[in-house]
């Protein structure tokens, strides 16, 4: 087989991979669902609201930074789990430090969602 047929193959396994770690973040991890509901909520809200294309932007990125970063949160906890599965100072630090990486992400979320909807209101 030559290089080309393997580099789509291995780019049609990747895709695979991803879209069953997406499908365990969206079904079963709760800060996600809880964070999708957010945004649909928020979608529905944009819709309402009449956003102009650049506020849909915005949105739409505010959105995809909580998930990102909220993912991001899980797949380090489930890690620091698996390779220290009992109470550690320093495994709770570095979960910690994740889901303060995430905390970020929702205060510039709820930033870009004071910006867009405030004036809106006033």
């Amino acid at each position: 087989m030559n290089t080309e047929s393997n580099f789509f193959l291995n780019r049609i396994k990747a895709f695979k991979y991803a879209a069953k770690g997406f499908w365990i973040l969206i079904t079963s991890e709760n800060s996600i669902i809880a964070q999708v509901i957010i945004g649909l909520i928020m979608t529905v809200i944009g819709f309402l609201m009449n956003l102009s294309a650049t506020e849909w932007m915005f949105q739409i990125f505010a959105i995809g930074m909580i998930l990102v970063a909220e993912s991001l949160n899980t797949g380090i906890e489930k890690l620091a789990d698996f390779v220290h599965p009992d109470f550690h100072k320093e495994i709770g630090r570095i979960k910690d430090i994740s889901a303060g990486a995430a905390f970020f992400a929702a205060i510039i979320a709820v930033i870009i969602g004071l910006i867009i909807y405030l004036p809106k209101f006033c």
